[in-house]
């Protein structure tokens, strides 16, 4: 059956789950929340996001450079370091992630209510 679209319909495609899924994981929002204060060093955001490997950092750094949202400088200093800041285009995600976040503390209560009614359930 054809899909048929609602005029003004939220439409989410592949593209959409995959950027979403890229810049919204777990590691992302941490490293991102980082970002937004100051640029850092990759030993920087390892010791302000202590459960992240090294291995899954450089990943996540990785995917957001990729998708235009962190920018990945290299500082001459002795030795030469590298430097990762959030591009204008990452600092338009703070809004969206921030109306996310107010709207999960407003709805936490009821979610773990379902949840709890759910598991009985089980």
């Amino acid at each position: 059956m054809p899909e048929t679209t609602r005029p003004g319909a939220l439409r989410i495609a592949a593209p959409h789950r995959e950027l979403l899924d890229q810049v919204l994981d777990k590691w992302s929002l941490q490293v991102l929340e980082e970002l937004c204060e100051r640029p850092s060093r990759f030993s920087e955001l390892r010791r302000a996001v202590p459960a992240v490997t090294g291995k899954s950092l450089t990943a996540t750094l990785r995917r957001l450079e990729r998708n235009g949202v962190v920018e990945r400088a290299v500082v001459s200093t002795r030795p030469v370091a590298v430097e990762y800041r959030i591009t204008p285009l990452g600092k338009t995600l703070r809004e969206p992630v921030e109306a996310l976040l107010r709207w999960t503390t407003a709805h936490l209560p009821e979610v773990e209510e379902a949840r709890d009614r759910f598991d009985e359930e089980l």
